[in-house]
């Protein structure tokens, strides 16, 4: 915006336009100004000095005067009757700043509310900073990640629930996640009373449908998947594995060091992608037993994402998974039980190559024409290969 002109100035330009020896626009042109600006100066002019009919500048300032006093009034007339119908409800806490915020967002100043209702500013603008106490905002996330771990695993005390919680970036002590669990009444599944024979399974998620038929006509038709432990000098390493039946390839697979259902999760997303997307597996029976991982509600979730349909066994029967521990078992004589691990790395690296380079394409199964996994799909579904 360009800067006004001096008053000496315009005086000048408008005494010069008076004298009509030149039309404006030729005076406009020499003085380095508009038309339109100069016209608006003379007319200016003659209202002040009488000539033309109009308030004058004077005229004009009282005016916008009046209006301003006139608004500012309104407005504090509106503050006390506002005040007047907060304080008589009787059921609501007598605090003026949720008056002040909602006079403010009706545009009325919180400077003039303030004044009126005889409040100071920096109080209210610390209070709009923060309406609800910093701990307990922070206590209420605390609580949030909390019950989202102990809905996934319902067997988790209350100090994993506060490693989980800590993981999350709630660096909370193992006191304060017990406060927390006991106010919300969130306790582990096995600190519950038991049954007679000292186990309470959890209930199904899916029925049974595989009845111990590990037949698979066709691949991305029937997966099994468990998960099994093995101690390292760091501590356990956990792995979680689903083999395709039809060939009995692993498609998918994940490691970690806690048993988490995160884990059962990113095995389930690593198959699907291995096995050519969700369209390529959809309507795939996804066969398990009945621990907590899989009948979390992240890996429900998982498997409708997918449109794969869940099946499990029934409790303390290895044979409803057979198919899945044979391969553990396999897994326990070649690599987990040869020697001491020192670290769950040295674990990790053992596991994937004798999956990938030696169970996938050097072992030979009978049941498969003496074949291994990689030569059975290549030759009797190739494009399964390729997607894989």
């Amino acid at each position: 915006m360009p800067k006004p002109h001096p008053k000496e100035f315009r005086d000048d330009v408008i005494a010069v336009a008076r004298r009509g020896e030149a039309p404006l626009s030729k005076i406009a042109k020499d003085f380095g100004i508009s038309e339109s600006c100069l016209r608006n100066w003379v007319h200016a002019a003659d209202v002040e000095d009488g000539r033309r009919d109009g308030p004058t500048r004077s005229e004009s300032a009282e005016l916008r005067e009046a209006n301003r006093r006139i608004r500012l009034l309104e407005q504090e007339n509106e503050v006390l009757r506002r005040a007047a119908a907060y304080l008589s409800q009787a059921n609501l806490p007598k605090r003026l700043y949720p008056l002040v915020r909602e006079l403010a967002r009706d545009g009325i100043p919180v400077a003039l509310t303030c004044r009126v209702l005889n409040i100071a500013r920096q109080p209210y603008y610390r209070w709009l900073a923060a309406p609800v106490p910093r701990s307990e905002v922070e206590r209420a996330y605390l609580a949030d990640a909390v019950f989202d771990a102990h809905r996934d695993d319902p067997e988790y005390g209350y100090r994993l629930l506060a490693d989980e919680a800590r993981e999350a970036g709630h660096d909370r002590c193992d006191r304060t996640v017990w406060r927390v669990c006991r106010d919300n009444r969130w306790w582990s599944a096995f600190g519950k009373k038991r049954g007679a024979n000292g186990k309470k399974p959890g209930p199904p998620a899916h029925d049974d449908l595989v009845q111990r038929h590990f037949v698979a006509a066709a691949p991305n038709t029937l997966w099994l998947t468990d998960i099994t432990e093995h101690w390292t000098g760091e501590g356990k390493l956990y792995l979680c594995a689903i083999k395709d039946v039809y060939s009995g390839r692993i498609v998918g697979y994940s490691m970690a060091d806690r048993m988490k259902s995160r884990l059962a999760v990113d095995a389930l997303s690593s198959a699907v992608a291995r096995r050519g997307g969700d369209a390529a597996v959809a309507g795939c029976i996804v066969h398990s037993d009945r621990g907590s991982q899989f009948r979390s509600r992240r890996f429900l979730a998982e498997l409708r994402h997918h449109d794969l349909v869940g099946s499990m066994g029934q409790v303390a029967s290895a044979g409803d998974n057979a198919a899945m521990e044979s391969f553990f078992a396999l897994l326990q004589k070649n690599v987990l039980d040869r020697r001491r691990w020192a670290s769950r790395s040295e674990l990790r690296i053992a596991i994937v190559t004798w999956i990938e380079r030696t169970y996938h394409r050097r072992r030979r199964q009978a049941r498969l024409g003496r074949l291994t996994p990689i030569e059975y799909e290549t030759i009797n579904a190739p494009q399964v290969a390729l997607a894989a």
